[in-house]
């Protein structure tokens, strides 16, 4: 499943760059163009879901292997402390309405955010 207007499934579909940094059967990694952190990757899977809910309604397994992928980047990056973080809906900052995991690392970070 794809969606031919969503740039992260041109990123998947390799028809825009990106800097990836994990691949899985089910998952791309790459950094965000806008790091709001020195390690911040975006965890996508590869079939198009609108939002985190949304993906783990049709693929549970697709959910889950965002965490363990996100997790798998932050130790090969030397992280043991980090943030995972989904955006689910406009008003919250979700901006690109394909799921994403946002991966972040390598500063203090408080509490609530935003």
């Amino acid at each position: 499943m794809s969606d031919a207007d969503c740039l992260f499934c041109k990123i998947v579909a390799e028809e825009v760059p990106a800097e990836v940094v994990h691949v899985t059967e089910r998952t791309v990694a790459f950094r965000d163009i806008n790091p709001q952190a020195p390690t911040h990757v975006l965890v996508v899977p590869r079939d198009h879901y609108p939002n985190a809910a949304a993906l783990a309604a049709g693929d549970p397994v697709a959910s889950a292997e965002l965490v363990s992928a996100a997790a798998a980047i932050a130790t090969a990056e030397g992280h043991e402390d980090y943030r995972l973080v989904f955006n689910t809906g406009a008003g919250v900052g979700q901006t690109v309405f394909h799921t994403h995991l946002h991966l972040l690392a390598g500063r203090s970070m408080t509490w609530p955010p935003g």
